[in-house]
């Protein structure tokens, strides 16, 4: 069983910045990539960021330059640095992580549970 903890959400000015994390612990064999999605209140998930076992990041267009994303494989965690935040950057923040139990295992996805990011105008 694997399970993704997040944390860092919060309540922010806009023009501040936050540092969302990610954990993911259990049985673990390999982690193809880690994503942050976010959902605003009335919209669908959307992706804000992803980086994949070799380092290649994929940005929504929205975030391109105002967001970082980065890891540390040793510690299955994944950062999200958030700068310049917008109110429209408001949302719940929800981790994702494709990964393999065993060697065998074929990959499957997992979500946390979500962190409330909220930036005031």
């Amino acid at each position: 069983q694997v399970q993704l903890v997040e944390s860092g959400g919060g309540l922010v000015q806009a023009g501040g910045s936050l540092r969302l994390s990610c954990a993911a612990s259990g049985t673990i064999f390999s982690i193809n990539a880690m994503g942050w999605y976010r959902q605003a209140p009335g919209k669908q998930r959307e992706l804000v960021a992803v980086i994949t076992d070799r380092g290649r990041t994929n940005y929504a267009d929205s975030v391109k330059g105002r967001f970082i994303i980065s890891a540390d494989p040793a510690k299955n965690t994944v950062y999200l640095q958030m700068n310049t935040l917008k109110p429209e950057d408001t949302g719940v923040y929800y981790c994702n992580a494709e990964l393999r139990s065993r060697p065998w295992d074929r990959a499957f996805e997992v979500w946390g549970q979500g962190t409330l990011v909220t930036v005031a105008s």
